[in-house]
């Protein structure tokens, strides 16, 4: 888990930005407590996903930094980072079964079999995908994907952060309410840093402490 700084961040995608116009996310500083669950909630286009990007290392910003607890990790990439990001849409291994899509991440740490095995059951229960862990992901629906993705997201312990940019977005309604309760779950009992970024009122009250 990590707190998580925003020291002057800003960012523009305009390469020699002049005016505050020219800047997609404003410049701002705040700090999230370690262990807490947040939403970041405005409508499409607001920067949102932006800012997500930034935390996460998929973008450097324009001005100011990031820092992980006392680390400063605006210029570190991904993979240094230990967070773990689930996107709107799903990004999974369409080759790759269910059980092997959840441990992925574990097997890429090299996370014993044992506890690979313990945690992608566990984490397969929370998001109704026991009874096909061993169906591969191609051919499963948008809805079925995702749930995988954020599956991937919430399998590792020793995460960080959990990152979410509107995962819920291709979930059918009946399962909306069902997987956000399962996250706040899994942020009681691990106590990760969370942040989740949504354009929903609904989601983000519920979401968020």
């Amino acid at each position: 888990m990590a707190k998580i700084t925003l020291d002057k961040l800003a960012h523009s995608y305009a390469r020699h930005p002049k005016t505050r116009a020219d800047y997609q996310l404003k410049e701002m500083t705040h700090e999230w407590a370690d262990g807490a669950a947040y939403a970041l909630l405005g409508p499409s286009g607001c920067g949102k996903s932006t800012l997500l990007n930034i935390i996460s290392g998929l973008l450097i910003p324009s001005q100011g930094r990031i820092l992980f607890g006392d680390s400063d990790v605006t210029r570190q990439p991904t993979a240094a980072r230990n967070i773990a990001q689930v996107f709107q849409f799903p990004v999974v291994y369409d080759t790759m079964s269910v059980y092997d899509n959840l441990a992925f991440p574990l097997r890429n740490r090299g996370v014993k079999a044992a506890d690979v095995d313990r945690r992608v059951k566990a984490v397969a229960e929370m998001i109704g995908m026991t009874d096909r862990l061993n169906t591969r992901a191609q051919g499963l629906t948008a809805d079925a994907k995702q749930k995988i993705s954020l599956g991937r997201g919430m399998v590792r312990e020793d995460v960080s952060a959990i990152l979410f940019d509107e995962p819920l977005t291709v979930i059918d309604p009946h399962m909306k309410w069902e997987l956000r309760t399962q996250l706040k779950t899994l942020h009681r009992e691990f106590r990760h840093t969370m942040i989740y970024v949504t354009h929903d009122q609904t989601e983000a009250l519920t979401f968020a402490d």
